[in-house]
């Protein structure tokens, strides 16, 4: 059952990477990028379905850290690209308290780790500040008057941008060997993290970003 498990996961991360790809390259809210972000979305569901049970298998509670974290970046940007109005629902409130949860979670961890002496506190460190600042900011969101235009896309974008750097994450830290260990995991964040603030400085301001119509 797990090595089935597995190959689950793995195709549909593989899925996840392609549809994120497509998604990022064509005209946003367009035919080609609504439909990559729904395969997207779904691929990155069966990814965090899927590393639940392989993280209780392996006794990974990392893998299922970051699954849940992953998680909740594509449900919450899948959340903000639906909800035009902007009004955030019980599903809404709920799934931000998870993820700062989560964050929390990932600082203890992180602690555990550190104790023990395992690199690894650096990823939970460091995926810790990320999931407790994005659900702080989307809580700032959720709670403002006014909700809709382009901040609501900025941060579909933050969420799903950040979504992909756990895609990308996942294949690095699957075919790379790093010393130390925790590079890997860290590595795509900081690279891609720099895009994500120009892209929502670009939003904000009623510009264009890659794929996107000219502003």
């Amino acid at each position: 059952m797990g090595a089935v498990l597995l190959v689950i996961h793995i195709a549909a991360g593989a899925t996840a990477l392609a549809a994120a790809t497509v998604a990022l390259l064509t005209v946003k809210g367009g035919p080609h990028h609504v439909r990559a972000g729904r395969v997207y979305a779904w691929a990155m569901t069966v990814i965090c379905v899927t590393a639940v049970p392989l993280a209780i298998a392996g006794s990974d509670l990392l893998l299922g850290l970051v699954a849940v974290f992953s998680f909740y970046l594509v449900f919450a940007g899948w959340r903000f690209a639906r909800n035009a109005s902007g009004r955030p629902r019980g599903v809404d409130w709920a799934a931000v308290a998870v993820m700062g949860l989560t964050g929390l979670a990932m600082w203890g961890y992180g602690g555990a780790l550190f104790l023990r002496g395992d690199s690894q506190w650096v990823t939970m460190a460091v995926f810790g500040f990320i999931a407790v600042a994005l659900s702080a900011t989307d809580l700032r969101y959720h709670r403002a008057p006014a909700r809709a235009g382009r901040q609501r896309i900025a941060r579909h974008l933050t969420n799903m941008l950040a979504g992909t750097i756990a895609t990308v994450t996942a294949a690095v830290v699957v075919n790379v060997e790093t010393r130390p260990e925790w590079l890997a995991w860290i590595l795509p964040t900081l690279l891609i993290t720099p895009l994500i603030a120009w892209w929502n400085r670009r939003v904000l301001r009623g510009g264009a970003g890659f794929g996107s119509p000219p502003g």
